[in-house]
């Protein structure tokens, strides 16, 4: 299965308009997103997508009923899943991620750093798609994980 990773995408329409289609010429099945949409205006575009989104809120989400109304499911996670037959934990802030929820995973999404990152720590894939607003770095990425080949890439969002 290929998911689409996104985060911190800050309100960038344009970006995530750019990421939607990259996911959608990866034929990812799926889109984890690790939190900072903002507003739900942002999440309502990457909705269009018309694929199935999971995410948690990240630390500059200021308007969470906004975003809950759009994607009910939304929480401050650490949000545990199983995609494609593999344990996926979704969390913001790599801090806030508890040594029994790093145990259950197979794959740890995060974000905030706004940097991507993709290595391998005691046997999990850890996955930081960096930032799509490109805001902070001046680069746009995500990233797509194959859960059945156990490998990510990092993409660039080209505007």
């Amino acid at each position: 299965m290929k998911l689409g990773i996104i985060s911190d995408t800050h309100d960038n329409l344009p970006a995530i308009a750019a990421a939607v289609e990259i996911f959608k010429n990866a034929r990812v099945q799926a889109i984890l997103h690790a939190g900072d949409y903002v507003a739900p205006f942002a999440l309502a575009r990457l909705l269009q997508a018309r694929l199935p989104v999971y995410g948690v809120f990240g630390n500059c989400d200021g308007e969470r009923a906004g975003l809950t109304k759009l994607l009910p499911e939304l929480t401050d996670g650490p949000r545990r899943l199983e995609l494609g037959g593999r344990k996926i934990c979704l969390v913001h802030i790599w801090e806030n991620l508890s040594h029994a929820a790093f145990e259950a995973s197979d794959v740890i999404v995060f974000g905030h750093t706004h940097e991507p990152k993709i290595e391998r720590h005691e046997g999990r894939l850890i996955v930081n798609p960096g930032e799509c607003g490109g805001w902070t770095t001046g680069r746009a990425t995500v990233a797509i994980l194959d859960t059945d080949a156990m490998a990510a890439e990092t993409e660039e969002v080209r505007l």
